[in-house]
């Protein structure tokens, strides 16, 4: 029997643990390293602060909500700011669903489109040029897709004055505007029933 001394066989074990939990958290340590950093994932709401009442909850692997706490919109707002980017956010709402993600807000008290790009999900807008896909008051989208009753996926990218919006693989706005350059991001309730799975944002 081949003697191995005992600090090599200390070394050894070290090394399995580190390779095992490597294997169990590949994902997600590649994610990180890759620049993703995870806002939600179908475990953790998140750190966020709120402006407006809504009960928002970790519900079957997402972050859920489906009322107000009030006459006012919910957000969450990120604590961080950001300026350029790129952000991927797995969502899925109901038809009555009024939501959004909104970026580069000029504060973080008080959130609305005419302080943020608002990236709309609002399949029932009653102007459908800025409804789900567009980015409200910026860029319409045309013909208007719709996101309602299945998991859809936002593809967002802010460099510079240069904002695209792309949902499910399909470009729905693509448009330069230096109204807001920096600034936290939020996520939207207003009604409906409105899940979020998974909201990553990567510096760009």
């Amino acid at each position: 029997m081949r003697y191995v001394p005992k600090s090599l066989a200390m070394v050894s074990a070290l090394a399995s643990l580190i390779g095992a939990a490597v294997f169990q958290y590949g994902g997600l340590a590649a994610a990180e390293n890759d620049g993703w950093i995870t806002l939600v994932d179908s475990s953790n709401k998140g750190d966020w602060s709120e402006v407006g009442k809504a009960n928002w909850a970790m519900k079957d692997g997402a972050l859920t909500v489906d009322k107000l706490d009030g006459k006012d919109l919910s957000y969450l707002v990120s604590k961080n700011s950001y300026k350029d980017f790129e952000i991927r956010a797995e969502f899925w709402t109901d038809e009555e669903a009024n939501s959004g993600v909104f970026l580069r807000c000029d504060q973080s008290e008080k959130i609305d489109a005419k302080i943020c790009y608002e990236v709309n999900i609002f399949d029932k807008r009653p102007d459908p040029s800025y409804g789900t896909g567009a980015i409200v008051d910026v860029a319409k989208v045309d013909p208007m897709p719709k996101a309602a009753g299945k998991w859809n996926t936002y593809e967002i990218t802010a460099k510079g004055p240069h904002l695209t919006i792309v949902l499910n693989g399909q470009t729905t706005a693509d448009v330069d505007d230096s109204k807001h350059l920096s600034g936290p991001v939020a996520l939207q309730y207003g009604s409906g029933v409105v899940k979020f799975r998974k909201v990553q944002i990567k510096p760009l």
